[in-house]
């Protein structure tokens, strides 16, 4: 029931996501499309599928203050105590928060990255912010689930794919880790999966019927 209704918390910010859209300031990015909109007063941005003209949502960023029980979701005690135990903190605080939409046959891959690159040049603090993603769907090979390359966590921030356009930087050289160590992870709806921003990390598209909804809170 919990999961149920979150899911219907997601598909109202969506709802409210479409709806600003006209009146957003959009761009491109190496080809992709983004907009930063106003949903129900807040500002996000929201990232659309890659394929050319497309117009369904792929990630808003952020997303807690866009629905009450995402708002409450972040002082959820099952979420904040095993980040106070990762940060080694008595006190933790929400850094970024996002979610990922992956619709049947139309959710595009994520490439292999890590977090902490994007976030390098405003924050002192890399190895301080575990994230936690939390699965909305059924998380399958099908359907693109969430992938992790074991042991990626230890290695600080690796290479990035220089020369391949603004955003190349931001994603891990494929030289640099071990793919065939990856951890596909294959969870139920309602399943919490925590993992360091040096983590190398990315999904497959979602080739199914059904969808891959998850959230992913940072502290």
């Amino acid at each position: 029931e919990e999961v149920a209704a979150m899911r219907e918390a997601a598909e109202e910010i969506v709802r409210g996501a479409e709806a600003a859209l006209p009146g957003a300031r959009c761009y491109e990015i190496d080809g992709n499309q983004y907009a930063e909109a106003r949903v129900g007063g807040v500002e996000a941005t929201v990232q659309l599928e890659h394929a050319p003209g497309a117009r369904t949502l792929r990630v808003i960023e952020p997303f807690h203050a866009l629905h009450p029980r995402f708002a409450a979701l972040v002082d959820d005690a099952r979420l904040v105590e095993p980040m106070r135990d990762l940060v080694g903190a008595a006190e933790v605080a929400l850094f970024t928060d996002k979610l990922n939409l992956k619709r049947p046959r139309e959710g595009s891959r994520f490439s292999w990255h890590q977090d902490s690159p994007y976030w390098a040049h405003f924050c002192a603090h890399l190895d301080q912010l575990p994230n936690v993603m939390i699965t909305l769907d059924d998380a399958s090979e099908a359907n693109g689930c969430f992938r992790v390359i074991r042991g990626s966590h230890a290695r600080g921030i690796l290479p990035g794919r220089t020369g391949e356009g603004r955003l190349g930087p931001l994603f891990t050289h494929p030289s640099a880790f071990d793919a065939s160590a990856e951890v596909l992870a294959l969870l139920p709806a309602g399943s919490a999966v925590f993992f360091s921003p040096h983590s190398v990390h990315g999904s497959e598209p979602n080739a199914s019927d059904a969808p891959r909804r998850a959230l992913v809170l940072t502290s």
